[in-house]
């Protein structure tokens, strides 16, 4: 698909809230036909003709919640937010300054976790019910004014994979493609329509259930796809790894914008720090001028050997937050002088990394350095990370 085509058919017609579907399949078909076309049109009104148009630019991009409160938030499951657990969790919202809640909708095997009333994801056979009262979740976080929050693993999704292995990578073999882990992970194909449209469903059952965020996670191609990408089997176009990426944010954010929704994706810490990470796909710039709030994940025990002047960054928290953050800022200038950028919300570290050289207990301490080196940025939004929900009492929020 000729994404410029496509991109510059949105703007001419495109931004329709009523019948977006309709619209994208129209360009795809348009772009086909036209995939050896000259195009030659105006740039969108309001730009410099003399600057190259970028497909990939925002339109129309509005923040549909800018009373949204200053998210300080916390990670859950979906076993933990449909079990007991979620008393713990929600006295610890009640006791200290943290306000929000990041659930699992879409878990990192790829299941729905709640019964959406969706016949079309029903049918997809990718449901667990692990939220088994979804209605009475909503209205415990409403009551304690918990600001609640979806999470959607996109591309990471073992179980439609293993469904539909046309929708992933097949090994020459004909065997469906997983990585190292034991049990092994596969991902879902980010140039794939289908599967864009099948994680867009999901969000929008979320938003009919009450959340005020999607937060979209795993926006990536596997780790260290470069180095395959040649020998598996999959359906591709003539888009880069990182445009491909890019479209799917771009097109969640115009499919979301209408119903009230903000939009957010995790990102590699790291890549504020680099150009691009060309391999998985992930360009920072191009991911966060179409989100209203990107979250790094810049966990101190995610950096390396000298990484912001530290032989053991998960050893100084306060350091490595500090020279994430710089990192950061810088990243985004230029699409904040266009007036793109989004609230900047990182993921810190409230875990123990005991699997990295010289690392550090994590505790009250630690934490509490990691929210002080963010404040020193200016940054006051922040999510904790504790795989298992178990999070450090008595921290100073």
């Amino acid at each position: 698909m000729e994404i410029l085509l496509a991109s510059l058919a949105m703007i001419w017609g495109s931004v329709n809230a009523a019948n977006p579907d309709a619209n994208f399949d129209q360009l795809v078909q348009a772009s086909m036909n036209a995939k050896n076309a000259v195009v030659q049109t105006a740039p969108p009104q309001g730009t410099d003709s003399s600057v190259a148009f970028d497909p990939l630019a925002p339109v129309n991009k509005l923040d549909p919640q800018k009373d949204a409160p200053k998210v300080k938030g916390i990670y859950s499951t979906a076993h933990s937010a449909g079990g007991s657990r979620l008393n713990t969790l929600v006295k610890l919202l009640d006791d200290t300054e943290l306000n929000s809640m990041v659930i699992d909708v879409k878990d990192d095997w790829g299941y729905i976790t709640w019964e959406t009333g969706n016949p079309e994801l029903d049918a997809m056979g990718t449901t667990q019910k692990i939220i088994g009262d979804m209605p009475g979740l909503m209205n415990t976080l409403n009551e304690h004014q918990i600001y609640p929050i979806a999470r959607i693993v996109v591309f990471k999704d073992t179980v439609l994979a293993k469904k539909k292995p046309e929708l992933s990578y097949v090994n020459p073999d004909g065997t469906l493609w997983g990585n190292g882990k034991n049990p092994p992970d596969s991902f879902v194909n980010p140039y794939s329509k289908e599967v864009w449209d099948y994680n867009i469903a999901v969000a929008k059952e979320a938003v009919k259930a009450g959340f005020k965020e999607i937060q979209f996670d795993y926006v990536r191609f596997p780790e260290g796809f470069e180095k395959r990408a040649d020998v598996l089997k999959y359906t591709k176009d003539d888009r880069t790894r990182i445009e491909a990426v890019a479209s799917f944010v771009k097109y969640a954010k115009e499919q979301l914008q209408p119903l009230g929704v903000r939009v957010s994706v995790d990102i590699f810490g790291y890549a504020a720090s680099v150009p691009a990470a060309e391999g998985i796909g992930q360009d920072f710039e191009k991911i966060s001028q179409n989100v209203d709030v990107i979250s790094p994940m810049i966990y101190p025990s995610h950096y390396s050997t000298g990484w912001f002047g530290s032989k053991v960054p998960d050893a100084n928290p306060y350091a490595t937050i500090n020279g994430a953050s710089i990192d950061t800022t810088k990243k985004l200038a230029e699409i904040d002088k266009k007036g793109w950028k989004p609230v900047v919300r990182p993921w810190i570290q409230d875990f123990t990394a005991s699997w990295v050289p010289g690392y550090i207990k994590y505790g009250k301490h630690e934490v509490e350095e990691q929210i002080r080196a963010l404040k020193d940025n200016g940054v006051d939004e922040y999510l904790l990370w504790n795989a298992n929900n178990n999070y450090t009492a008595g921290v100073n929020y």
